[in-house]
């Protein structure tokens, strides 16, 4: 097998190879482009040749799409945490049914839209039942990405999910509890494991990741704080510890209320865990189960949903509790960036989009502030002309 290299214009190389065809026993040529210099191209040339010969490399003009998603979910795989991974490969399995056996460079947009609209009616050619437009959406925005890693790759010379539309979604309606109604459901998990992770959301805005993985040492009861330094994920293959989701930890400050019911259940878990002969630590998790092991995150959402079942109490999620704090805060007229700091968000922008239903009410109070301000400066200089 040999190869040669032409360059086709600055730092734009193609990459010939001959390679014979063991059931014709005839040669043929085989075009690779490359973009970099001259010993770059060289390097990539020989590259290929050997991948070629001992079956490694995978001929560009013969790869399905489904041999392309297993290329590039391998390389998403040290860029991404295991969960997204999951989710990744979830979607996948949603795709690929449709569009898998298609050669990746044949694919074109009029099969994705197909795909899209077979996807909305019916699910997955295995599987009954449509999909909702927003995994649909979801499907097009990983196709998109993946496609678009094969054109910098230079094995598409376009990307033909970008000629496709996805689905509307509509937002969902966002749940929130009234200061009343957070009240309530405190009060009624007060006698439950759950009674803190509920605590810590509606109070303090944590993620069920972040409230599962808090332990006693990021709890500061002196100055009133305690600090998110960590956070739980879970996937089909386990649970892991991981930085939060912004990457970086966060102080929070403890409202009165919140240090109270946390000293007294610092306390009672003490004596809980005396009973069973096992010493308390700042080691420990300020929050466990009634076996007194630590919260898993689906374990927590689920006893969640049972508890809210059982209770009668109006149906939220626990995510849906540090949306009622953060529009707590906003109500209050609390400044949009130290919500975005308590939530953990990576930019304010995040937080105003997400709560903008909250603004108009602060946009009024912002106009009635001004009005008052400037009807105050008008008296004044009337006052002093008279």
């Amino acid at each position: 097998m040999k190869g040669h290299i032409r360059e086709r214009s600055s730092g734009h190389w193609a990459i010939v190879i001959d390679v014979r065809d063991p059931s014709t026993d005839k040669r043929r040529r085989k075009w690779h482009s490359f973009k970099g210099t001259k010993r770059q191209a060289q390097v990539e040339c020989a590259r290929l040749i050997s991948g070629l010969q001992n079956g490694t490399c995978v001929d560009p003009s013969r790869m399905t799409v489904a041999g392309y998603f297993g290329h590039w979910l391998d390389y998403r795989r040290p860029h991404v945490s295991p969960r997204s991974l999951e989710c990744y490969r979830e979607l996948a399995a949603n795709i690929l049914p449709w569009i898998g056996t298609i050669i990746i460079s044949k694919l074109r947009p009029a099969e994705i839209a197909g795909m899209y609209a077979h996807a909305l009616e019916t699910g997955r050619r295995d599987r009954s039942g449509g999909l909702s437009p927003r995994t649909v959406y979801h499907m097009h925005v990983l196709l998109k990405s993946a496609l678009a890693q094969a054109v910098k790759w230079e094995m598409l010379g376009r990307n033909p999910a970008d000629a496709v539309k996805p689905p509307k979604v509509e937002r969902r309606p966002m749940r929130v509890l009234d200061a009343e109604g957070a009240i309530a459901l405190i009060e009624a998990a007060r006698p439950r494991a759950l009674f803190v992770p509920i605590l810590l959301s509606v109070l303090c805005g944590l993620r069920r990741g972040e409230v599962a993985a808090l332990r006693w040492h990021d709890v500061d009861f002196d100055l009133g704080r305690l600090s998110v330094v960590a956070s739980i994920e879970q996937t089909n293959e386990g649970i892991r510890l991981k930085p939060p989701k912004s990457g970086r930890s966060r102080p929070v400050a403890l409202p009165a209320l919140a240090i109270e019911e946390l000293r007294r259940h610092r306390l009672k878990q003490a004596e809980d865990l005396l009973r069973l002969g096992i010493r308390q630590s700042d080691e420990m998790h300020v929050c466990l189960q009634p076996n007194h092991q630590p919260w898993a995150p689906r374990t927590l959402s689920g006893a969640f949903v049972r508890f809210i079942k059982a209770s009668g109490l109006p149906r939220v999620r626990l995510h849906d509790l540090r949306h009622s704090h953060a529009t707590h805060l906003l109500a209050a007229n609390v400044h949009p960036k130290i919500v975005q700091e308590r939530l953990g968000h990576a930019n304010i922008g995040i937080t105003m989009d997400i709560y903008s239903h909250v603004m108009p009410g602060m946009q009024d109070e912002a106009a009635s502030r001004l009005d008052a301000v400037l009807r105050s400066a008008l008296a004044k200089r009337r006052n002093t002309k008279g």
